[in-house]
């Protein structure tokens, strides 16, 4: 007798791959739901709550960031991996704190994926950058963040960042963060 599949719900936007990560994390052992957004995650995941999750951050409507924390208000056992293309440390940590289990950047082998959601803590044998972010980075990281947030809304992100419209304009025009 075979036993019960863990279930998994992935969310990603991209149709294509969520069906080929779909597929490689079924050969893997897991009974595997899709989502292309977090209404339609929302909709399987009440009708059954899974024991994990794999959640695109950016996706159309609302973000990754709150379906996790939806996720956690359904089962608090949920182990929730964010996967985004689009990995920042600010967006690290908030996945994180709202309960994430584990953040990963885009591209991410199917094994990385899987390790991650079976992990406790940290990964011990990951090495230091040897090249960290730039405080310039960090800095545009943030401010995109919350321009996310407020819907590309200028007014609204000076507002939040307690920063003068203008300045914030200026420093929008200018990018110093060199890729």
């Amino acid at each position: 007798m075979q036993a019960e599949q863990p279930s998994l719900l992935l969310v990603d936007d991209d149709a294509t791959f969520r069906a080929v990560l779909g597929m490689a994390l079924s050969k893997r052992g897991f009974a595997v739901s899709g989502a292309a957004d977090v209404v339609e995650a929302l909709i399987l995941a009440t009708q059954n709550p899974p024991e994990y999750a794999v959640v695109d951050l950016k996706m159309p409507g609302d973000s990754g960031l709150h379906l996790v924390t939806q996720l956690k208000q359904l089962d608090e056992n949920t182990r929730i991996v964010m996967l985004t293309g689009y990995a920042s440390i600010a967006t690290a940590i908030e996945a994180i704190k709202l309960g994430a289990t584990h953040y990963l950047a885009k591209p991410a082998e199917v094994d990385e994926i899987v390790a991650a959601l079976y992990r406790d803590g940290g990964h011990a044998d990951v090495g230091l950058n040897p090249k960290p972010q730039s405080v310039e980075r960090l800095e545009w990281e943030h401010i995109q963040r919350v321009l996310m947030q407020n819907d590309n809304n200028i007014s609204a992100t000076a507002r939040a960042l307690n920063m003068h419209r203008r300045t914030l304009q200026r420093k929008l025009a200018k990018n110093p963060v060199r890729y």
